[in-house]
């Protein structure tokens, strides 16, 4: 995970107790892709770090961007994991001088979607697809937009396949909805058999000021999940 300008604190909505999202960004040149990419392995040593509920990421299969989503159980397990570790797993990884126009916002997840995982930690580890909707809201209609999300679109995508999602709130009427499916195909299922009839349904047309959509191939070595800390021996 890397650090960049632009990060957001606010929520915006109603919140889960606490969980915390993060959402990253950036360009990479071409001949830079397999540094960045043995830098990003380096970010495994934070599956100890308490607070961790996980991390995954790829390469926008449109864009070229590299884009990471990291989750924490609350705002405070991520400020120890920022002011204790952040900047040395950083220099450690080498990944300064490979990417440009870094992007990062982070807040608090507002809605965690149920799907075909038994929770979000199985999810995290059995996805191999991201998808992500990045949406700007007209200022107003953020209930609309959660009542949708709740009523239409999660069950919705739950009973087309998704494995888990979460809704987060990254301020200035902005929400994240990403999705964590066990494939291309399980979510090309999903969109020809289910997508048209939800978007009917949504009417989401006056809640948004503009949306991004991604969709990003999970790199298996970018994965970072909570790992146990080994037991205390008495002396």
């Amino acid at each position: 995970m890397i650090v960049g300008v632009g990060e957001g604190m606010g929520t915006g909505g109603e919140g889960l107790g606490g969980m915390w999202g993060k959402w990253i960004g950036c360009g990479v040149p071409e001949g830079a892709r397999e540094g960045f990419s043995a830098g990003q392995r380096a970010w495994a040593v934070i599956g100890d770090q308490p607070g961790l509920v996980g991390q995954v990421g790829g390469w926008d299969a449109a864009g070229g961007r590299a884009h990471v989503l990291g989750l924490w159980e609350d705002v405070e397990a991520y400020g120890r994991f920022m002011d204790d570790r952040h900047d040395e797993v950083f220099a450690g990884s080498g990944q300064a001088g490979s990417c440009t126009g870094i992007e990062t916002a982070g807040g608090e997840s507002v809605l965690e979607m149920a799907g075909d995982a038994a929770d979000l930690a199985q999810a995290l580890e059995d996805a191999t697809l991201l998808r992500v909707a990045d949406c700007r809201l007209v200022p107003g209609r953020e209930e609309h937009f959660m009542e949708v999300q709740r009523e239409v679109w999660a069950p919705g995508m739950a009973a087309g396949g998704m494995l888990a999602g979460v809704v987060t709130g990254l301020g200035g009427h902005r929400y994240l909805v990403t999705t964590l499916w066990s494939g291309p195909e399980a979510h090309e299922r999903y969109a020809a058999a289910h997508l048209p009839a939800l978007l009917t349904r949504a009417g989401l047309r006056e809640d948004l000021r503009s949306t991004t959509g991604h969709l990003i191939p999970l790199e298996p070595s970018w994965r970072v999940l909570p790992v146990a800390a080994p037991p205390v021996r008495g002396g």
